[in-house]
């Protein structure tokens, strides 16, 4: 089958994925795997910015792969890897920082936002992360990266580069990609206030056991007005119900609908369908998470594979940019 171009998404190695991670990405990732010939990367490099300390970075990586796989991530049809088994990336990176304003790069929101932050560790890499990301994207002559509307400016960043990197160098070299605008459901965390995330302690990870899952369900935050059982709730403004829209059969989300308004049904009972719809959900995840874990150095293995198969790609790519720059062959 001919595929409709190349994608290409990397995500920082951040342990151990929750539903909001998978809801949002993972699933996207696997699903444009039949239509699209995609890259998949772990960014570590990019984690550096950020990090105090590196001691878990190797076991964040292997969890989020062991995740990536669990959750069909398929090496035999995709390109996974680990970002720093590529170092051509870090060539491009600084090839194309020679073409990016320090100005453009200290305005965007993005780098403002990790000053508020990390106000104490503003270093470098942290201003040219979004070069990196760049670099990332373009080395891979990726077509489309998926992204929700709120990183469209991220991908508008890498066409900016684009632009500067060919027209400085006459050269069409470097490919502008596209944002795949991806749709998928808001999640929050289980304070029903914040978007899920491990460092709010909010989150529900998708390695999570079934009693460990259910005992998460059962203290989330629901409908705040609804003091009482005998109390009529709000679905439309009740985080549990919006888990039900993905995770329950229409005909239980369209009950909880009818019966939470009367006061049909109460949050404990509407807590345990949840959890139990969960649970069965990612049941053969968890399965297949277990079986991966088992082969830490398989796993490594597959990572390198992967990064071989990408080095085939970036190498090409950067013969042309060594060629349009004047250094070297």
């Amino acid at each position: 089958m001919t595929k409709k171009g190349r994608v290409f998404s990397g995500a920082r190695p951040t342990g151990r994925q929750h539903i909001g991670n998978y809801l949002g990405a993972i699933k996207n990732y696997v699903d444009m795997q039949e239509d699209y010939d995609c890259v998949y990367c772990i960014v570590d490099l990019h984690a550096l910015t950020t990090l105090e300390t590196t001691k878990d970075l190797r076991q964040n990586t292997l969890e989020m792969a062991w995740d990536w796989l669990a959750a069909g991530m398929d090496p035999n049809k995709s390109i996974i890897f680990v970002q720093s088994m590529v170092k051509q990336v870090t060539e491009l990176h600084t090839i194309l920082s020679m073409v990016t304003p320090l100005g453009k790069l200290t305005d965007l929101p993005t780098f403002k936002e990790k000053v508020r932050d990390h106000p104490h560790n503003v270093n470098y890499g942290l201003v040219g992360y979004p070069v990196l990301q760049a670099a990332d994207i373009t080395l891979y002559k990726t077509n489309f990266v998926p992204v929700g509307i709120d990183q469209v400016p991220h991908i508008e960043f890498t066409r900016e580069c684009v632009r500067s990197f060919n027209y400085l160098y006459n050269t069409t070299v470097l490919i502008e990609p596209q944002a795949k605008i991806t749709q998928f459901p808001k999640i929050l965390g289980t304070d029903g206030v914040n978007k899920m995330s491990k460092s709010l302690n909010n989150d529900i990870e998708l390695a999570a056991t079934a009693d460990e899952t259910s005992a998460i369900v059962m203290k989330m935050v629901t409908d705040p007005q609804r003091l009482r059982r005998t109390d009529p709730g709000d679905p439309d403004v009740c985080n549990v119900f919006s888990l039900h829209k993905v995770f329950s059969q229409p005909d239980e989300v369209e009950n909880i609908n009818v019966e939470c308004r009367k006061a049909g049904i109460g949050c404990v009972d509407c807590k345990k369908l949840l959890a139990k719809n969960m649970n069965d959900y990612f049941a053969p995840l968890r399965a297949k998470r277990e079986e991966f874990a088992k082969d830490e150095s398989g796993t490594w293995d597959m990572l390198r594979d992967g990064a071989k198969r990408a080095e085939v790609i970036a190498e090409a790519t950067m013969a042309e940019v060594r060629a349009a720059v004047g250094l070297p062959k």
